[in-house]
């Protein structure tokens, strides 16, 4: 429960420097704290400033039953146990005036706090300690405060985890986080919340002359059902001394539990007189175990039914984990069946057609993974049989990248790495829809992108090698071979991928496919203007005659003298190149690495408008630098 207190004693705080009036009497309770022990409730409840409770009028009613109760001040007993964690900013960014200022108003929390309170103290810097345990000495909790140390960074997120966990579990525990500057550690804000969630701490943030960063401090507070002070140096003794004398005017209201009020919860109301006027409060809690154990605190209904759903993070990630192990073993079983058999000697083929028993291999001869896959690739090719477009692109850039995968095959392969890669963001996320679908995306654009990176690599290297391989068909034909000779000496002498290139025409021209249209296969594959020239070169010989090595060679220096042109282009746009790429990359790959490793910082920009207007704008006009320098840098030749 928000405590009506406190927020009328901070906003006496925020206001004091400016001489504000005090806050005004506020007209109701505020319930801390509810549990139950030996059949008598106890229930702690904040009482608002400037007033004086009239201790002998408390009431108590559960679930509509009223009961006889007593009412006395919580610090006059030690019935319920309350404990309070100062957790403390330690980083540089506290240096000078705020160092000080701190041990001030930490001192100023120890000299208000009631004696019954226990005190525990945590430090976050590079490091997270725990310099005292929840104690009622205070001396020690001045020594540890008076010998407290600046160091660098600001593990804030795992501090408000050590402070949570040093609170325990018995009675009603408090949180005071004090921090001005933003977390440095790798922990998600997520994380923090739900912890505080979990213990139920009462959590409050005094946020230290910070300007920006507050949105991960009002999560926290509000996962502790507490608030966010933003106040200066010379304010945080009274901020702090504010928060003790909450603890100081809590009053105990006991009674005990009707026998007519069956069930493990009901509803808790208290009235008190106070200031002349009756204040009321109630809430729904447990108020006696479920098993008839009332032994212990009583634990809210909601965190009961959060721990009864609740799936540990190993579990997730470890079925995360085998069902990411368990693709990338199809993936790889998948890869080695696409892998290509050598080309087999016909003494080889005739000893495996006898070891057949005169037989050929059948699909029903398939076990086990090669079975499965073989119908995966049947029903992959199906499915590109519907789209006869896609099926011929995918063939097209297969081919010009010098893959030897079949459509069916490569998409096939493209829709597991999609699926790997889904998985892999879900498992390096910790479940984020959000990342999992980022490496969804990249799985599904990389693998093409690696495509046409092969094809115009290899493009590149048909170019090169083109007017040597001119000159060496020229050289043939002078020694007097057949055109379908010099291309087989290309195939003997060649390097790739010319090689493979003319070798798959002799194997077209073998098969019937006149020499020119063969010829032509490769024109159309690498999208090579400079082989159709030699293409038509060869055509207009054949039908007029003429000498063809001489044409080849005139040919190869013509192409020669454009590859020169280009290479010299090339290298004198190379920093408008790569001055275009670095510009273009770094916005979109630097905004991805906060997205990945600051997801708080980040955040902001997704969850509101305006950051998604900024985005966008900053996209477009992205877009527009990358086409501009695009066309600068590109010259035709």
């Amino acid at each position: 429960m928000r405590r009506t207190l406190l927020a009328l004693a901070l906003a006496v705080v925020a206001l004091g420097t400016v001489g504000a009036p005090a806050a005004q009497a506020a007209d109701e309770l505020t319930i801390a704290h509810v549990e139950n022990a030996d059949g008598t409730l106890s229930v702690l409840v904040s009482v608002p400033v400037d007033v004086e409770p009239d201790l002998d009028s408390a009431t108590l009613s559960i679930g509509g039953v009223d009961t006889d109760a007593s009412a006395e001040l919580a610090a006059a007993t030690t019935t319920v146990r309350r404990t309070t964690v100062l957790a403390i900013d330690t980083s540089n960014s506290m240096k000078g005036q705020r160092f000080t200022a701190a041990k001030t108003a930490a001192t100023a929390f120890l000299d208000v706090v009631p004696d019954d309170v226990y005190v525990g103290i945590v430090t976050f810097d590079s490091e997270v300690a725990t310099p005292l345990q929840p104690t009622l000495d205070r001396a020690a909790a001045q020594a540890v405060i008076d010998q407290l140390s600046l160091r660098l960074k600001t593990r804030l997120y795992d501090g408000v985890l050590a402070g949570v966990e040093m609170a325990g579990t018995e009675g009603q525990r408090q949180l005071l986080i004090l921090s001005d500057g933003a977390d440095t550690s790798g922990t998600e804000l997520s994380v923090v919340t739900q912890a505080i969630e979990d213990a139920q701490v009462l959590t409050d943030v005094v946020s230290l002359e910070q300007a920006g960063a507050v949105e991960p401090l009002q999560q926290m507070a509000a996962a502790g059902d507490g608030t966010v002070i933003s106040a200066e140096s010379e304010q945080l003794a009274e901020a702090f001394s504010a928060e003790a004398d909450v603890l100081a005017r809590q009053v105990l209201v006991q009674g005990a539990v009707p026998a007519s009020v069956t069930g493990s919860d009901a509803t808790v109301a208290i009235s008190l007189v106070a200031g002349g006027q009756t204040l009321t409060a109630d809430i729904f809690a447990p108020i006696r175990s479920r098993s008839d154990d009332t032994q212990g605190p009583a634990v809210p209904r909601t965190a009961l039914a959060d721990k009864a759903l609740e799936i540990p993070m190993w579990a997730v990630y470890g079925g995360v984990g085998l069902l990411g192990v368990g693709l990338l073993g199809f993936l790889w079983i998948l890869t080695l069946s696409m892998t290509r058999s050598p080309d087999l000697t016909p003494e080889a083929r005739i000893v495996q057609y006898a070891d057949g028993r005169g037989r050929a291999p059948s699909l029903t001869d398939e076990k086990g993974p090669d079975q499965a896959l073989s119908q995966a690739k049947d029903v992959a090719a199906q499915m590109l049989s519907r789209n006869k477009s896609l099926e011929v692109r995918i063939a097209r850039r297969l081919d010009a990248a010098g893959s030897d995968f079949k459509p069916a095959e490569w998409l096939l392969l493209h829709g597991g790495i999609v699926v790997a890669a889904g998985l892999l963001g879900l498992l390096i996320g910790g479940g984020s829809l959000v990342k999992g679908m980022l490496f969804l995306m990249l799985g599904l654009v990389l693998p093409w992108l690696w495509l046409g990176f092969k094809r115009k690599r290899r493009l590149k290297a048909f170019g090169a090698l083109l007017p040597d391989t001119l000159q060496l068909m020229s050289g043939s034909l002078s020694a007097g071979l057949s055109l379908a000779q010099s291309v087989d000496t290309i195939v003997r002498e060649g390097n790739e991928p010319m090689r493979s290139e003319f070798k798959r025409v002799l194997v077209e021209t073998r098969l019937g496919v006149p020499l020119e249209d063969a010829l032509e296969g490769i024109t159309e594959r690498f999208d090579s203007k400079d082989f159709a020239w030699v293409v038509m070169a060869i055509k207009i010989q054949r039908q007029v005659g003429g000498n063809l090595g001489e044409l080849l060679n005139t040919v190869a220096g013509t192409i020669r003298e454009r590859e020169y042109l280009r290479r010299q282009v090339s290298t004198l746009s190379a920093e408008g190149r790569l001055s275009a790429w670095v510009l273009g990359l770094l916005p979109p790959l630097f905004g991805l690495y906060l997205f990945l490793t600051q997801p708080d910082y980040f955040g902001v920009m997704l969850s509101d408008p305006r950051g998604w207007l900024m985005i966008g704008f900053a996209a477009a006009m992205l877009c527009v630098g990358a086409f501009w320098m695009s066309r600068l840098v590109k010259v035709e030749v």
